[in-house]
This record gives C-alpha cells, structure tokens and sequence, in this order.
C-alpha cells in the first residue's frame, strides 16, 4: 500500500521546507498520499490546510502565553484532521511548541501513526531537557547539526542529519540579475530584510527601517530595498507603504537569492535569512527584539550561548556578525555600523571570510536536506 504522509508546518520556514520535502517525495514515490496543514508553500503544491495556522505566527515566551487556548484548541483541530486522513506518517516540522502538542494529541488517540520530527529543538543552546520530551514523544528526529545528535542517545531515539535547509536549497545568487532587478545601476544597495512574522513586523521592522533611513540621510546615493518573507509582503506593505518614497520593495518576481548577492550590505531580523544572506557572500547586522519577560527568561534562565545568530554560536559564540539585540537594538546605533561598512571594503570582505567560514562548520556545500528528509518518512523505523 503507498504511504500517506501528513505534514505539521506552523512557521514560514517550516513550510518552506515541508514544500521543498513534499517535492522530494513525489518524485521518489509518486503513490504518496500527501496532505497538510501549513501555509502559502504547501498551499502551492496543492496541500490546502484545513485550518487556518496564522495566529502561530508569535515570538516569544510571553506573546505565546497569551494566545495559549488558541494554539491547544489548533492543535486539538490538527490532530483530528491527521487522524481522520488515515495517515500512516506525520511529519512534525519546526515550531516547538504547537508541533510538540500535535504530536502528544495525535501518539494519545492513535499510537500506530508514526510521528517523525524534522527539525529539532535546539537543544544545544538551551533547555536540553526538551530532548527527553522529544524521544518521549515521536520515533524519530531529523535534525539539521550534527552536534544536536548526542543529547538524544541516552533516550534512544533515532537521529538522522539532514544539514542546514537554508544551504541546502540554496543557490548562488547573481548580483548582476540582481542589481538589474532592482534598478541600482552602480549604486550601493542597502537591503532591509524585516522579518517573516506578523510579531517581527509589528516590533522588530520599524528600528530596521529608522536605521535604514538614516543611512539615506547620511548617503543619498545608497538604494535602500525593503525585502519582506514572500509570506508576510502584504502585510509589511499595508503597514510600511508610506516609507516607500526614499526607499523601494524588492520586486514579487523577483530570485530572492539575486537579490541577496546584490546588496553591498543588509539589516536583517534574526532567523534563518542569515544564513542564506552569509551564503550569498553579503556582509549584514542583525537586529531583535522582543518581550522584556520574554527575554529576561530567555537570557537567565534558558539560552547558554552568548550570542543569537547560528553564525556566530559556529564560530565558537564569538561575534562574526554584529547583534543588536533588546538594549542595543537602536536604529542610530545600528546606522553607524551599516555606514561604517558601506565605507569600508576591506571589513566588508573580512565579515564575508569570516562568515564563510562559519557556514563551513555548519556544514555547507552539497547538501540535499529535503531529500534527506524525505528518505526518512519513506523509511520505517
């Protein structure tokens, strides 16, 4: 009998990568049955989701509290869609917190359906207790580093290394395309990469902006270009539309990593962008912000390294890419580094070594995460 695969993607960057697996296997096994509740990427493969995910898109210990009876009825709605599908597999990708409750949801009423989870928590930054949890609840984890693999020996789940998704789907961007795109003729290019969540939308973008008009004011000749995740552009332009006179959107249509490999220097919210921005040989800030309580926690009580940015925790938590975060996240602060870099080659090729070489031991070239992924849900454990 051809399997049935349910997928669990409640993030932008889950989805993606749910949809880049989703055409993994079905090219290695046309017979799947595939269904899922995700977003705009999967909707694009024709998996439509029977629910409506987008009040998942939170950050934060705090914010997450507060929609609490929502995510527990979602994730009761999820595990009833699953098990009334006759799925044999879910696929659990990403976001921690509702796919670990699908999970508990879905292994209590139907404990025969195999539960795999792609992406893990990341246990080797903070709360290690998770990886108990984890093995307590799925068959199987396919997890992006290979350092994550050992926290879950003593629990005897299964690990497989799938690689880092962001480099895997990857391609070197061309910057001439990209230029072309975007109009900038010899101009330096400022890319402002917002965020991919209503959350970041709302608290982070508007200090990434500031700092980029100020950056404007400094240096007229700079193209500043806002380029929002594909899956939250309308919402960053029904909120940010009136900025659009100093500076531009990226267009729709156009290659995303064009883009990337076009900017002389970018301001991005943390997430995974920075890896794709470091693979496209683009120096770059990051900026945060969230909760105070939020990150009181977080930085007490939960996260170990020092820094946020995977790039910099590779490299041995020093700072290869400047944060800045709650305290330091001051657009005037944040401007003076973008102008310093847009004046200085030599530091901007220095970041580009530095950030290459902090991709290396994340484990770049070669890699086919979907692929990988997508072995796994067509294997049995």
């Amino acid at each position: 009998m051809a399997p049935s695969i349910y997928f669990v993607a409640a993030e932008a960057s889950g989805d993606l990568l749910a949809a880049e697996i989703v055409d993994e296997l079905r090219q290695a096994e046309p017979a799947v049955t595939l269904n899922a509740i995700g977003g705009d990427q999967l909707a694009a493969r024709g998996l439509i989701s029977p629910i409506d995910i987008s009040p998942l898109s939170v950050v934060g210990l705090l914010e997450g509290v507060k929609i609490y009876r929502e995510v527990v009825a979602l994730a009761d709605a999820a595990a009833r869609a699953i098990i009334d599908s006759g799925a044999d597999t879910v696929a659990l990708v990403d976001s921690w917190g509702f796919t670990l409750r699908v999970a508990q949801r879905v292994r209590a009423l139907a404990p025969q359906i195999r539960l795999v989870k792609v992406v893990g928590p990341q246990v080797w930054a903070t709360r290690p207790g998770r990886a108990k949890t984890l093995a307590q609840t799925v068959d199987h984890l396919v997890c992006i580093h290979g350092m994550e693999a050992p926290f879950y020996e003593p629990f005897d789940l299964p690990v497989t290394v799938m690689g880092n998704p962001a480099l895997s789907r990857g391609h070197k961007g061309d910057p001439a395309a990209g230029r072309e795109a975007l109009e900038a003729g010899r101009n330096p290019v400022l890319l402002v990469l917002p965020g991919s969540r209503r959350s970041e939308i709302d608290a982070v973008a508007p200090a990434l902006l500031e700092a980029a008009l100020k950056v404007k004011e400094a240096r007229q000749e700079v193209r500043v270009v806002f380029h929002p995740a594909s899956n939250i552009r309308a919402y960053f332009v029904e909120k940010y539309g009136n900025r659009f006179e100093w500076a531009s959107l990226s267009p729709e249509d156009a290659d995303r990593f064009d883009v990337m490999s076009a900017a002389s220097y970018a301001l991005a919210c943390s997430g995974t962008v920075t890896s794709e921005l470091a693979f496209q040989d683009t120096p770059f800030l990051v900026g945060y912000q969230t909760g105070w309580v939020t990150w009181s926690l977080a930085r007490f009580f939960l996260f170990k390294p020092t820094h946020i940015t995977l790039l910099n925790i590779a490299a041995d938590d020093t700072e290869v890419v400047p944060e800045f975060v709650q305290t330091k996240f001051k657009p005037e602060l944040m401007a003076t580094e973008a102008l310093r870099m847009l004046s200085n080659e030599s530091a901007r090729q220095a970041q580009i070594t530095a950030q290459k070489n902090a991709l290396a031991r994340m484990g770049e070239g070669g890699l086919q995460s979907a692929k990988i992924a997508a072995s796994v849900l067509l294997a049995r454990d």
